[in-house]
């Protein structure tokens, strides 16, 4: 009697584990800039979780002070999958990343794995990372 008890009481435990949705896996980014030209000024650091949001519209942002010419930030409880990070120095503090013509950066800026465009902004594919592990950092140099 006791054996068929237990059965059904590892039965109902398993019944109520399976009723439930998996959690989603969440992790932090740990983003460190290096070689800023100057402490002037903000850091503007996106995080994109899409391509078609890629250099549009940020998933999770941040702007922080710059100090000997770095500055690290978090992005915490982030999703598992694919992302990519985009910044620049925003050295007049005006929220917008100078170009001059429209097309020529006039402030210093970096993407998550030293992606670089060729005659218009970095490619999604070349700067995107995926996350599957419970810590991720990131060194980006301007």
């Amino acid at each position: 009697m006791q054996t068929i008890a237990k059965f059904f009481i590892v039965l109902l435990l398993a019944g109520i584990k399976c009723a439930y949705p998996q959690q989603e896996e969440f992790t932090e980014i740990k983003i460190s800039v290096e070689n800023a030209s100057n402490d002037e000024g903000l850091m503007v650091i996106g995080l994109y979780d899409s391509e078609e949001q890629w250099l549009k519209k940020v998933y999770r942002g941040v702007a922080s002070e710059i100090e000997d010419g770095k500055c690290e930030v978090y992005f915490e409880k982030v999703p598992y999958g694919e992302y990519a990070v985009s910044l620049f120095h925003d050295e007049n503090k005006n929220q917008k990343f100078d170009m001059f013509l429209g097309f020529i950066p006039k402030e210093d800026y970096g993407c998550s794995n030293a992606a670089k465009g060729s005659f218009g902004p970095p490619k999604w594919a070349d700067a995107k990372f995926t996350i599957e592990e419970s810590k991720k950092e990131i060194t980006i140099k301007l």
